[in-house]
C-alpha cells in the first residue's frame, strides 16, 4: 500500500497539531521531517495519507497514538555536560548552599533523555557532602523519558564527562553492551523523571532553587515563550536561579526576574 505525499494542507494541520499540544511553532522548512517520522505511524495504521491520520489523531479515539505522534515530532538534542558555564554555577550555588537545613533542589525542565538531569547530578554528588539534594528531569515525551530512566548511553554521548566523574558514577558496558556507559544507581536514584507540558498549567512540583530551561524557547512563538516562562519561574524560589540557553534571551518576555550573567537571570530575594 502506497502512501501518499504529504500536502500543504496536511503539513499545516500538523503544524497545529504540535503547536496546540507543545506550543512549538514548527517552521514550513520542517515538513520532510513530518513525512520522515510520520510515515511509519501512517503504515502501522494502514492509512494511505497523513490526512487520514489527522483524523485519527484527532477523533479522541486513540490518546497512545496522539502521545506517541508528539513524541515523534518534538526535536530532542541534547549531550552531557552541554553549555559548560552553567554546572560551573550550578557547582558554585550548591557548594554555598550547604549549610542550609532544607534539600537543594533543581528541575531540568527540558530534560529529554536525561543527560542534563544526570550532568547535574554528578555536580551536586560531588559537592554537596551531607547537605540533600535532589533532581527533577521533566519533557513532554514520554520516549525520551523512558530512555533517561534507563540511564543508558553511548561511549560517545558521554564525551564531555569529566573524566573523574566518568570514573565515579558511570559504569562502562561490556559484551552486549560494549561502547555503552550506564549512569550509577545511586545517582539514578537521585533523580526522578516525569512527563510535563510546559505548555499547559503545571502540576504541583514544589519550589526549585535552580531551574534549567535550554535550547528550548527557540521552539516557541513569542507569546508561548511569555507563557511557559511565568509557569517556569512561579516554581523559583526568592533568590532562586534560572538558566536559558546561550543562544536565548529573555528580553521582552519577563521582568520577573534580573540577569546575573550571561543566559542566567535570579529572581528576586
Amino acid at each position: 500500500m502506497s502512501i501518499r505525499p504529504i500536502t500543504d494542507a496536511e503539513f499545516t494541520q500538523f503544524q497545529r497539531f504540535i503547536f496546540d499540544a507543545a506550543g512549538i511553532s514548527m517552521a514550513d522548512a520542517k515538513k520532510a521531517l513530518v513525512t520522515g517520522r510520520l510515515t511509519k505511524r501512517l503504515a502501522a495504521h494502514q492509512l494511505q495519507s497523513f490526512g487520514d491520520y489527522f483524523k485519527l489523531l484527532s477523533s479522541g479515539d486513540h490518546p497512545d497514538e496522539v502521545q506517541m505522534a508528539i513524541d515523534l515530532l518534538t526535536t530532542n538534542e541534547t549531550y552531557f555536560f552541554r553549555e559548560i558555564k552553567h554546572f560551573e554555577f550550578l557547582r558554585a550555588q550548591a557548594i554555598e548552599a550547604r549549610n542550609q537545613s532544607r534539600p537543594f533542589r533543581v528541575w531540568s525542565a527540558a530534560s529529554s533523555s536525561g543527560e542534563e538531569a544526570y550532568s547535574m547530578a554528578m555536580v551536586l554528588e560531588d559537592c554537596m557532602q551531607t547537605t540533600p539534594w535532589d533532581i527533577l528531569g521533566t519533557d513532554i515525551s514520554t520516549r525520551v523519558l523512558d530512555g533517561a530512566r534507563r540511564a543508558l548511553y553511548s561511549m560517545e554521548r558521554g564525551r564531555h564527562i569529566p573524566t573523574d566523574y566518568l570514573r565515579r558514577y558511570c559504569r562502562k558496558g561490556a559484551g552486549q553492551y560494549e561502547g555503552m556507559l550506564l549512569v550509577n544507581r545511586q545517582l539514578r536514584s537521585k533523580v526522578a523523571f516525569a512527563q510535563v507540558n510546559l505548555n499547559m498549567p503545571l502540576p504541583a512540583l514544589g519550589q526549585f532553587d535552580i531551574v534549567f530551561l535550554r535550547n528550548v524557547m527557540i521552539y516557541f512563538n513569542h507569546e508561548t515563550k511569555r507563557q511557559v516562562v511565568a509557569r517556569v519561574i512561579s516554581t523559583l524560589r526568592p533568590g532562586g536561579h534560572f538558566c536559558i540557553g546561550h543562544s536565548e534571551s529573555l528580553n521582552d518576555i519577563t521582568q520577573a526576574v534580573q540577569m546575573v550573567a550571561p543566559s542566567i537571570y535570579k529572581k528576586p530575594a
